[in-house]
């Protein structure tokens, strides 16, 4: 009895003790090295692995290896025993040239099953040209941190674009030692741009990289896509960044200990980026008609919901634009319905990520009909125009026609028959009715001096409006002479076409689109300010802004106020995400400054 007792409690804790059985074979190495120095390659399987198989690697030298050990590990989880054994191979090489190579993947045999590895790229850089490595173990002096031991880079992809054209900008940080914190940055503002900014991983990883003959350790500190809203030269400032750079401290009497406990100090340094200027090309003349402001490589597809519908029914046509560019900001197609269709306001869905390469994704918009009579109807071929910036011309895409069936519904619903001539509404006539009965019966005469032709009513209904037209003539002389100078009416509409922009803001807030909303009340601060002072965008800037804001006596809090909002929308874009109600004060504040700003400026 106590045997089998025993024997119970034994099979209970074997079955109580769990060996992973996924098993991970991982080979890793640094992801840069440099020739002649020595690197670890290292093999890590969970499990008890025999027969490990390394493929010949001729662009390395293989100095040591493979080198095996083992560890150990067990946890106890819900009434359960885990235990893993981790083996590690290592090997030490060396490279023989710099560049780009692949280490292949190897094969371990654990248990009864063979496992492979991944494959490896690793970059191979060059020795520094200088004598600065056979330095690079010396400890430096405090004094000895200069602008070619720690600096920020600002790289940019291209320098001669086109209007709306994306290039990517790069804020590198690049230092002898990986030591080096960062306790406070400033970006530029990139004025005259919209900026996409890429998102990073939040634990930035310092890789090896080769600058200047150099090799140093580099983090990317940010990555942005710009498209530039103006043509002409615009000048990205310098960013500040504050760093610290801990150095070991050298000492003037070293004992054995220093060697194992050694000091260092903190060296706090300002780092400043070189302004880069970018040319800017305005767009080529001859736009086509369906030009939508797009710029870039694009596709585009089109469908239809059905092409037999009833009456009453709704038609849905989907629009797909796809591609790389400034897909935010193209307008969408125009699609000509039939005149007896109901058209609403279409629906519009992005799929939009930010890379290195730029901008891309996709678009889709859906455009909603109803017919309201029956007949064969056609919707005639959409037309999509961009601008393609590889081949410097405008392209048009284009869909084909579609045909369009509509049943009739039940009687009185649009059961009359029509005919439809897409180009004129005035041919649209009604058939069946128009022959009547003659009336025979109850004729009445009217003497000839009673008719309205050759009265005192005939005479007036000409004199009247010919005396209307010379005092309206008169009255709205001055009102004509004032239309005829185009300056003076964009000043005087300033306002309505801010209000219409704003409303379009006010929509883009209630659906809470943040980068959206920004950039529709950047787009109207500064179409308001361009109409109302009379001066083309391109040429705009918040310190000619001030200037002449200052001139039409306008008060310096209301400049303020303005260049606030200005700022506040562009560092929307590098800000966190905004809560609604800093969004709302915002919108608030703009509706505000722009009635202020007419009540000063009345012209």
């Amino acid at each position: 009895m106590r045997k089998l007792i025993f024997l119970f409690f034994l099979i209970i804790t074997i079955s109580s003790v769990v060996i992973a059985n996924e098993i991970v074979f991982k080979a890793s190495v640094p992801n840069a090295v440099i020739v002649g120095q020595q690197f670890q390659l290292t093999f890590t399987v969970n499990g008890e692995g025999r027969d490990l198989r390394v493929q010949e690697m001729p662009d390395f030298n293989v100095l040591y290896g493979p080198s095996q050990s083992k560890s150990y590990s067990s946890s106890w989880i819900n009434g359960q025993s885990n235990s893993e054994t981790t083996v590690t191979y290592t090997y030490v090489l060396t490279a023989k040239n710099e560049g780009t190579f692949n280490i292949p993947p190897a094969t371990i045999k654990v248990g009864n099953s063979n496992y492979t590895s991944n494959a490896l790229v690793i970059k191979v850089l060059p020795p520094d040209k200088t004598n600065d490595a056979l330095q690079s173990n010396v400890s430096p002096h405090v004094s000895d941190v200069s602008d070619k031991d720690v600096f920020v880079t600002m790289q940019v992809s291209k320098r001669n674009v086109y209007e709306q054209e994306g290039f990517l900008v790069t804020f590198k940080l690049y230092s002898r030692d990986a030591q080096v914190g960062l306790p406070s940055v400033k970006f530029p503002e990139f004025e005259g741009f919209l900026a996409q900014e890429i998102e990073l991983p939040s634990d930035k990883q310092w890789t090896m990289e080769n600058y200047n003959g150099r090799n140093y350790y580099a983090v990317t500190l940010k990555q942005t896509v710009l498209y530039p809203q103006r043509s002409g030269k615009i000048t990205i400032d310098a960013g500040k960044f504050d760093v610290r750079v801990r150095i070991r401290t050298q000492q003037r009497v070293r004992s054995f200990f220093d060697d194992f406990f050694d000091t260092y100090q903190d060296v706090n340094k300002t780092l400043t980026t070189t302004p880069v200027t970018i040319d800017v090309k305005s767009l080529p003349s001859g736009k086509p008609a369906s030009f939508a402001n797009a710029v870039g490589d694009f596709k585009m597809s089109t469908s239809i919901s059905s092409n037999n519908v009833k009456v009453n029914e709704a038609v849905t046509v989907k629009v797909t634009i796809s591609g790389t560019g400034n897909i935010r900001l193209i307008k969408n197609p125009e699609i000509r319905f039939p005149n007896d269709f109901d058209i609403y306001d279409p629906k519009v869905e992005n799929n939009i990520r930010t890379t290195t390469a730029g901008v891309s994704g996709t678009k889709t918009i859906e455009y909603i009909a109803i017919p309201r009579y029956g007949g064969d109807f056609e919707i005639p071929a959409i037309q999509f125009s961009y601008f393609d910036t590889k081949s410097g011309i405008y392209r048009t895409l284009s869909s084909e026609p579609y045909k369009l069936h509509v049943e009739k519904g039940k009687e009185g619903e649009g059961n009359t028959p029509a005919v439809s001539n897409f180009s004129n509404r005035e041919n649209v006539r009604y058939l069946g009715q128009d022959i009547r009965y003659l009336k025979v019966k109850d004729i009445n005469f009217v003497l000839n001096d009673e008719l309205f032709f050759g009265s005192f009513m005939y005479y007036m209904c000409y004199l009247i409006p010919a005396l209307l037209f010379v005092v309206f003539f008169f009255i709205y002389r001055k009102q004509v002479k004032e239309n005829a100078n185009i300056a003076l009416v964009r000043t005087k509409k300033a306002n309505k076409i801010a209000v219409r922009r704003l409303k379009n803001a006010g929509k883009l807030l209630k659906e809470n689109k943040k980068e959206e909303f920004y950039d529709e009340v950047l787009r109207a601060l500064w179409g308001y300010l361009s109409d109302k002072l009379n001066i083309p965008q391109s040429n705009l800037t918040k310190d000619n802004v001030e200037t002449e804001l200052t001139k039409y006596g306008v008060d310096k809090s209301l400049i303020n106020e303005f260049m606030d909002i200005l700022n506040t929308c562009e560092f929307a874009r590098y800000a966190p995400s905004q809560a609604s109600d800093a969004m709302d004060k915002l919108y608030e504040s703009t509706i505000d400054a722009i009635g202020n700003m007419e009540n000063t400026i009345k012209k």
